[in-house]
């Protein structure tokens, strides 16, 4: 059940970050510092950011934007399926809290008398449009639909009805979304082909006329071929789109949406012609599936958004806390909104990692002295002769640490209740225990950075002058630093 999000290909104006209380013992200057390498050229990086999952309970099909207002609205699929609702924050996780308002409701017959399905939310030429598969009441008969609402805030805009989207066929259609490339707007949604009855959906594309009109013949541009698109059910729904490097990325959902429920990526050239599915090339695996050792199942139904300096790109997306569903997926209404940072690889393509454990979102610590390299978790005192993958460099940052104080610890987000642990004068990453010196082992105070003051270092809770230091070959230590070695005991948060 799909219905995501796009993000233009412009950035909205870069704003200051409200960081959230757990950001207040100043990652504000590493970020400072980050700032200052991206314009230097380090396209991969970026600041840190901190939000807390999960976002909003009970909220399937997330979509969320940041408009030119400053606000981010947010909508997504009610567990009923009987309404659309909104909701708007100024900051991400001002959205947990913000009053929610409902601004359609389900009929008692014909179109919208059945369900409500993956509403989401775009502003086109000065008006709002919110894309929604609607069904009729006793039938099997779900297609696109599309509202128009006038005013400044969507949560009180008068709201009208355009009507369905009339595509090539009339079949099972759902989760519309809209992006602008080259000056055009296209039109991207899932639909059953009719020569195809043996498979749930494949995604289409077609350039609009207006918000509710596509012009031309849409065209195929993936179907669910992969073994693991067909799990339970033969899906590729939910497409959403995000343009950098010269790429456009449209990731999409598939399968069944229990467990098995995942996300593949599309990629395209900028200077391709979208209408020839030629040009759009799939991965041959999964980008995004559950995660047993964080405890997320399901992930998928994306859509991007922004971080509030639009300096960093949020995926937002729903899965579950729990691997068995009881009956019928689509009638266990424990899908939940959550958000985590998309990181860019060196080759400019997106990097989605695992979903994140619950909590805080994790962040990376990419050294001073070398900035290819990151403290990364490994097994023993020495890490892999291997490169580390994004997981493996991802750690939520535990604050006050584990022996209070003024103290932060480290917690590994691909192996979690595992923490960055002071061995003498080794570093090691060790599960939580019981024992009296663990506490204090795993703590550390953090200073700003001794070879440069916008990045951070991080001193031992009960070693006093001694540093985490990060080796060249990717190995941790703690060290009193002398004044040549300390970019190695430097990071930036990102």
């Amino acid at each position: 059940m799909g219905g995501c999000g796009c993000l233009s290909s412009e950035k909205p104006p870069i704003q200051h970050r409200t960081w959230l209380p757990i950001m207040r013992f100043s990652l504000r200057t590493a970020v400072t510092a980050l700032a200052t390498t991206l314009c230097l050229g380090l396209t991969t990086a970026s600041p840190a950011v901190i939000y807390n999952n999960t976002l909003v309970e009970q909220r399937a099909d997330p979509h969320i934007v940041k408009h030119t207002d400053g606000f981010y609205y947010y909508t997504a699929t009610v567990p009923p399926f009987d309404k659309i609702i909104l909701r708007r924050a100024q900051t991400i996780a001002g959205l947990t809290a913000a009053p929610e308002v409902t601004i359609w409701r389900r009929k008692s017959s014909g179109v919208g008398s059945g369900q409500v399905w993956a509403p989401e939310i775009h502003f086109i030429d000065g008006k709002w449009y919110i894309y929604v598969a609607l069904g009729v009441s006793g039938q099997w008969r779900i297609r696109a639909f599309v509202l128009e609402g006038t005013g400044a805030n969507a949560l009180t805009a008068n709201w009208v009805e355009k009507g369905l989207i009339r595509t090539n066929w009339d079949t099972f259609s759902l989760d519309a979304s809209t992006f602008v490339h080259n000056g055009t707007r296209y039109l991207v949604w899932a639909q059953q082909e009719p020569s195809r009855t043996d498979e749930n959906s494949s995604l289409l594309l077609a350039p609009l006329q207006n918000p509710w009109t596509i012009r031309g013949t849409a065209v195929v541009i993936s179907r669910p071929d992969r073994s693991w698109e067909r799990i339970g059910y033969k899906v590729n729904e939910g497409p959403a789109v995000i343009q950098r490097n010269g790429k456009i990325f449209m990731t999409y959902s598939a399968s069944a949406t229990d467990h098995n429920y995942c996300m593949g990526l599309l990629t395209a050239d900028a200077s391709a012609n979208l209408m020839n599915p030629a040009s759009w090339s799939k991965s041959p695996n999964p980008i995004f599936v559950s995660n047993a050792d964080t405890k997320q199942y399901g992930p998928g139904h994306n859509s991007f958004t922004v971080s509030e300096d639009g300096l960093s790109d949020i995926m937002v997306y729903h899965d579950r806390g729990y691997r068995d569903i009881n009956g019928d997926p689509l009638n266990d209404p424990n899908r939940r909104t959550r958000v985590q940072k998309l990181y860019w690889k060196a080759d400019g393509t997106p990097d989605f990692g695992i979903p994140v454990p619950d909590g805080n979102t994790p962040v990376r610590l990419r050294s001073h002295a070398n900035q290819n390299l990151f403290v990364r978790f490994y097994s023993g005192t020495q890490p892999a002769n291997t490169a580390a993958s994004l997981p493996e460099t991802q750690f939520r940052i535990v604050s006050p640490g584990l022996a209070g104080g003024n103290t932060v610890s480290f917690e590994s987000t691909i192996k979690p209740g595992t923490y960055l642990r002071r061995s003498g004068a080794q570093i090691r990453f060790d599960l939580r225990s019981s024992q009296t010196s663990f506490n204090t082992e795993t703590s550390f105070i953090q200073r700003a950075g001794l070879a440069d003051a916008t990045g951070v270092s991080y001193e031992s809770s009960d070693s006093p002058g001694r540093y985490l230091v990060l080796g060249s070959g990717g190995s941790l230590s703690l060290a009193a630093v002398e004044e040549s070695a300390r970019g190695s005991a430097t990071f930036f948060l990102e």
